[in-house]
């Protein structure tokens, strides 16, 4: 949990000393470094997804989840959070988006490969270096979100207490569910490598919103990301190769 300490308080501290800037920043300017943000997050998803063994596995993952969470309507549950905090945090006169600031700060910070083997790491072997490099990267989008965004950012931090914290507390109970070979490290596993893959896709996917090129409800893919292992496993038990045998990399 100490990791997940570190990671809620750098993202705490970013997003105050965003807010403090945000109103000395032109339009111009923010609109730019929200730009980088969508770049950089770009660059971020493509590396996790193209380590992938056999593309068809995130892609029936992404569209078995998506349809799970299309049905259970994820997207509308967080934004449906995102509205009531604003209603009893945020000031009537904010013309900041604070429901925007939590739904994308909170899968920004919470979709990707650290988020998952930083948190494993941490609660089996208290080793929260992992979390520690993530806390920093957390910082400072944290900075960039609140000076764009607004308070909303702030309330994101709560999602990595959550969501950090929680796999760190359960890590006892999701590591042997994401290794296959005991021989590997937590990175070198093909459940844990497919997992990321998806979590790389949707990180596009918030680019793509981060951006404004396309909405899409990225929240409702979220399933994909028990999906992916799980599919991984159900090849380990059938004996299949994770390239079916057609020669995957």
């Amino acid at each position: 949990m100490f990791g997940t300490l570190i990671n809620f308080s750098t993202v705490m501290v970013g997003g105050v000393f965003g807010l403090l800037i945000g109103e000395r920043l032109s339009e111009r300017i923010k609109a730019i470094v929200i730009a980088s943000i969508g770049l950089i997050t770009v660059v971020m998803g493509v590396s996790s997804a193209i380590a992938t063994r056999n593309t068809l596995i995130p892609l029936l993952a992404l569209v078995v989840g998506s349809v799970i969470g299309e049905l259970i309507n994820i997207d509308k549950g967080i934004n449906w959070l995102g509205d009531w905090l604003k209603k009893r945090f945020s000031r009537a006169d904010n013309p900041q988006n604070f429901t925007a600031a939590f739904v994308i700060a909170s899968l920004q910070f919470c979709v990707g490969p650290l988020t998952i083997l930083g948190s494993i790491n941490d609660g089996l072997t208290g080793d929260f270096r992992l979390l520690a490099i993530k806390a920093v990267l957390d910082g400072f989008s944290a900075i960039i979100f609140a000076s764009s965004f607004g308070i909303g950012t702030l309330f994101a931090g709560a999602t990595i207490l959550i969501v950090q914290g929680g796999i760190s507390l359960l890590a006892g109970l999701v590591k042997p569910l994401l290794v296959s070979d005991p021989h590997l490290s937590m990175a070198q596993q093909p459940r844990v490598i497919e997992l990321a893959a998806v979590g790389g896709v949707i990180l596009i996917g918030l680019a793509l919103n981060i951006l404004d090129i396309k909405r899409i409800k990225v929240a409702n893919m979220l399933p994909a990301l028990l999906i992916a292992p799980l599919i991984v496993a159900l090849l380990n038990i059938f004996g299949i190769p994770i390239d079916f045998g057609l020669g995957g990399h």
